[in-house]
């Protein structure tokens, strides 16, 4: 009967098609057990991952060896591989919780792939859900963190979420299917674990049907967050330029700190740096906030956004040849033909620094590379990706913008240094 309950849901939330592969993470414990007990009973096609995080020392490889043998009754192809997860997580500076998340997720998508499936099913059920959705109000969460768990995202489903967890174990005992416990679940270390068995229970004294109530209030927002998406995707529109957000049609929007949370935090930028931004959007420009992955710097009008990446040195390409009657100068910023005679110290590439001085084509007097860049309306980030070649202590070209007159081409010139910006591939 449970089997045609997770079969009815699959359809119904279109999560993969009945002739697609699936690869089920499986840890051994009676979630994952039952979710590929269930699909292979259903007739689908599985494959099984699982990793050893070596976290709970015997016990780990206690799991894995019953993962091992589950897999090999049913005759179902096993992945198997092994984490430093603690080394992972030091390195990265992150939870152990996290740090595991991460290299199982990534790991699992390698194995999607080598091994063709659709899609990759885990074994959240719907006592999952509502620990998610009390855990993302503890935390503090938009109106997506109070939807609880979601049956599909991306290439990741959760076929169990019509069931909960008594009536897994249940399905189990009717198989005479045994699983692992793992021991850490059993115990109040993580917040996660401290909902499940402390807060709930408590809950539960107050209204036993909590759990019950908690997922019907999910699924009346579910409606309301479709509206609401759909608002918010607008207002990103009107606010999103290429090179950021635009501060004064982000002041236009009813709500625009929720329009800047909601464009910021898809980039790693958490709700209490949002605030800040907000705060400091009608102050001087240059203030900086770094999210995960990303960065956003208040220029005059725009929030700058930008990945945070090594900025990469420019590739130039030489060349020198004698000047002749025929030769034209390009008419392009991505060359700078020097007097090759006025070269006289050695070529060097550098960003450029506050105090920086030249002398621009076609002027006599010097002029900062500051004013020059903000009078040709360069953005914070723009003038951070400045270049410039200098000729020993004096700039000689701002790479790709102006050359210095004091080593320009005249009547006198008898040798001419071409050099040119070599045009750099977007990453995909």
């Amino acid at each position: 009967m449970k089997a045609e309950v997770v079969k009815q849901f699959i359809e119904q939330n279109a999560l993969f098609a009945s002739d697609e592969r699936v690869l089920v993470a499986l840890s051994g414990g009676a979630d994952s057990v039952a979710l590929l007990r269930l699909l292979c009973a259903l007739g689908y096609d599985c494959r099984a991952a699982h990793c050893n995080f070596h976290l709970r020392g015997t016990e780990s490889d206690r799991d894995e060896a019953f993962v091992r043998r589950l897999c090999q009754e049913l005759g179902v192809t096993l992945y198997v591989t092994h984490f430093d997860t603690q080394e992972e997580a030091h390195r990265r500076k992150v939870s152990i919780e996290m740090a595991a998340r991460d290299l199982r997720y990534a790991w699992f998508e390698e194995v999607r792939k080598e091994c063709g499936a659709a899609v990759i099913a885990v074994a959240h059920h719907s006592d999952d859900s509502v620990e998610t959705l009390l855990l993302n109000l503890i935390r503090g969460t938009g109106l997506n963190g109070l939807r609880g768990i979601r049956p599909k995202n991306g290439r990741v489903v959760r076929p169990l979420l019509c069931m909960n967890r008594q009536e897994i174990l249940a399905c189990l005992k009717e198989m005479g299917q045994p699983y692992v416990t793992d021991s850490t679940n059993l115990q109040n270390l993580y917040t996660r674990n401290k909902i499940r068995l402390d807060l709930l229970p408590l809950m539960q004294t107050i209204n036993p049907s909590v759990k019950e109530n908690l997922l019907k209030m999910t699924a009346h927002l579910e409606g309301v967050a479709h509206i609401y998406q759909k608002a918010i995707d607008e207002s990103r529109r009107r606010v999103m330029t290429a090179e950021g957000i635009s501060i004064e049609a982000l002041e236009q929007e009813c709500e625009p700190e929720t329009v800047l949370y909601e464009c910021l935090s898809p980039l790693g930028f958490r709700a209490a740096q949002v605030s800040e931004m907000y705060r400091s959007l009608k102050g001087q420009s240059g203030k900086e906030f770094v999210g995960r992955g990303w960065r956003a710097v208040k220029d005059r009008r725009m929030l700058l956004l930008a990945p945070i990446e090594e900025m990469e040195e420019p590739r130039l390409l030489w060349e020198n040849r004698r000047l002749t009657p025929d030769f034209v100068i390009p008419r392009d910023k991505q060359v700078a033909c020097l007097d090759a005679d006025k070269l006289k110290a050695p070529l060097t590439l550098r960003r450029w620094r506050a105090g920086d001085t030249f002398v621009p084509f076609g002027m006599k007097g010097r002029k900062r590379v500051s004013d020059y860049l903000t009078d040709r309306k360069f953005s914070l980030l723009q003038k951070e990706r400045q270049w410039v070649l200098c000729c020993g202590e004096e700039i000689c070209w701002l790479v790709g913008e102006r050359l210095d007159n004091r080593f320009r081409i005249d009547e006198g010139t008898k040798s001419v240094r071409i050099v040119t910006l070599e045009e750099i591939p977007e990453k995909e």
